[in-house]
């Protein structure tokens, strides 16, 4: 019963710990991850606390689940039309670029620890992966507001890179202990990763959508019946030979693009979900390493993870993408800098130790080491770079809270609550604002009193506003409620005139004495600017053309709609 009560008490105290140690990633920029597996180190056999740890079976299932979590949470969050322009060149980033990646860091290793090549090669496999846990962390947690094509790019390579990482861990654990079957049989342990993983995640993620928008439940067990199915798919996926990383992110991402109320229930939880198995996960594999090991391989370790971070992820990155795909060299430049690793090498590093390979503890000390490298150096450093690379768009206003009111099933009615900040608005009467035909304003309050508005109700600066409205009313919502600091970000970057994408070519032409090719008269202006972009062109995107930076302002799917004017940034 002891046991029960100490175990009850140090995972409450080290959760709670870790939690309430998150602020430290705000006042002096550490990245959260790092926090953890730090909270973990101390609370280790040569930390503070002193818990003997060192079952590395429960830490791989432990890692599989919360993994698992991870995956599914953000495949919930993973919007399908990002595929449009990330899903090729992350595909491509998930299978070659890690292939590269665990080769150059390979050899590299093989010559710093003096190892042969196949025990080279299988460090480089352990850390060749972005991890998607690190990824949706850093990038979510400090607030950067990347392009579309970068963004999704990098969510989607981080959610699809583990089956290559696993495939080249398993067969070089097996070359090593001598269990490696025929040529013939590795190649379909390959494509049953990424083919079983696909098939089944997308069919299994589209049914079990469509279950949860028909059951009628209660509001907290469509949650429960999303995650209990989603172990069902990772289960049933790694029992068919397949990858059930990749079949579990699939199925997220076919819940989270089902419209219903259904999404209103889970993905709160889910969020919570999310947290409490990054820090569990970051928690449990901190209390496996031993310090005093971990120091012996500081420097040779460091050595492999500049390597990583400045030769084999860049070069991989270059290789995988730019020959194939329209990126910009800085967005090149800092999708190679986030390659971020994670919880997934740690995992990985367990692999050898449960194969019975010689020596093992030496990968999962390179891994641990590699792994708070990467965090530290590449994570704590993730907004300087997007400002550097320019790859950031400015956030627009987004309601302070919002949530649906359950009147239709789908396409459902929502309160959106919004401050009074924007100077602009301050005693103007409410009949005078240009608002979506759809939307109303239901209620305001004025220091903490509820006013019930009327169209000669004058708005003024701190009011609350609660307007009921449909998701679709969002941007023209947003775009009214901008307040001035924000506006004057947005006018910095986009510019301050915008244009209409369906301006004829001609037109812009005449009116800013620009001189146009042969074929460029009869163009729009965004047929135009997609056509300069390479044709997949995203929020942010710009084209510099006659002294002038003309900027994507918006879009609706695949075309432009408004294009800003920039005199220069």
């Amino acid at each position: 019963m002891d046991s029960i009560n100490t175990l009850f008490l140090l995972s409450g105290f080290l959760i709670a710990l870790s939690i309430l140690a998150s602020r430290l990633s705000t006042l002096f920029g550490l990245p959260l991850l790092v926090i953890f597996l730090g909270l973990g180190m101390l609370a280790g056999e040569e930390g503070v606390l002193g818990i003997e740890f060192d079952d590395y079976s429960l830490a791989f299932l432990i890692g599989h689940l919360a993994l698992a979590m991870i995956l599914l949470d953000g495949g919930l969050r993973t919007r399908l039309k990002t595929f449009r322009v990330g899903f090729k060149p992350a595909l491509s980033l998930a299978t070659l670029g890690v292939f590269i990646t665990s080769g150059v860091v390979g050899l590299l290793a093989m010559w710093v620890f003096d190892l042969t090549l196949v025990q080279g090669l299988l460090v480089g496999a352990i850390v060749g992966s972005t991890d998607a846990a690190a990824v949706f962390s850093m990038l979510g947690g400090q607030g950067i507001n990347l392009n579309e094509r970068v963004g999704a790019t990098l969510e989607i390579e981080s959610g699809t890179n583990d089956p290559m990482a696993i495939f080249l861990t398993l067969t070089l654990v097996e070359l090593l202990v001598g269990d490696l079957g025929g040529i013939a049989g590795t190649l379909i342990f390959l494509l049953s990763q990424f083919g079983l993983g696909l098939a089944i995640g997308l069919g299994a993620g589209w049914c079990i959508a469509r279950l949860l928008r028909w059951l009628d439940l209660a509001p907290g067990l469509y949650s429960l019946l999303a995650l209990a199915l989603g172990f069902c798919v990772f289960g049933a996926t790694s029992w068919l030979g397949g990858s059930g990383f990749l079949a579990i992110y699939l199925t997220g991402l076919m819940i989270g693009n089902q419209p219903g109320r259904h999404l209103d229930y889970i993905l709160p939880v889910h969020d919570g979900l999310a947290w409490l198995s990054q820090i569990g996960l970051f928690l449990v594999l901190g209390l496996l390493v031993n310090p005093s090991e971990l120091l012996d391989f500081a420097l040779p370790s460091l050595l492999v993870a500049l390597a990583l971070i400045f030769v084999a992820r860049p070069l991989a990155v270059v290789i995988a993408i730019k020959p194939f795909f329209k990126f910009r060299w800085r967005e090149v430049g800092f999708i190679a800098w986030v390659g971020l690793r994670g919880a997934v090498p740690i995992v990985l590093a367990i692999f050898p130790v449960i194969g019975g390979v010689e020596n093992a503890s030496l990968y999962f000390n390179i891994a641990f080491a590699v792994v708070l490298l990467s965090l530290l150096i590449q994570g704590g450093s993730l907004p300087l770079m997007a400002r550097l690379m320019k790859v950031e768009v400015p956030a627009t206003a987004t309601p302070h809270r919002r949530g649906p009111l359950g009147v239709l099933p789908e396409n459902d009615y929502e309160m959106f609550v919004y401050h009074v900040e924007d100077k602009a608005l301050d005693d103007i009467p409410i009949r005078l604002l240009r608002f979506p035909s759809g939307s109303l304003i239901s209620a305001m309050f004025r220091q903490h009193v509820m006013l019930h508005p009327k169209g000669s109700t004058r708005l003024r600066l701190g009011d609350v506003v609660c307007v009921i409205g449909r998701n679709d009313d969002l941007p023209a919502l947003n775009r009214l409620f901008n307040g001035d600091a924000r506006l004057a970000r947005v006018r910095a970057f986009f510019g301050t005139f915008t244009l209409d994408g369906d301006a004829l070519m001609s037109d812009v032409a005449e009116a800013y004495g620009l001189t146009l090719s042969p074929g460029e008269q009869e163009m729009t202006l965004g047929e135009y600017v997609s056509l300069r972009v390479g044709g997949h062109p995203v929020v942010g995107d710009d084209v510099d053309w006659h002294g002038f930076h003309w900027v994507v302002n918006e879009m609706r799917g695949n075309k432009i709609t408004r294009v800003g004017l920039r005199l220069y940034y």
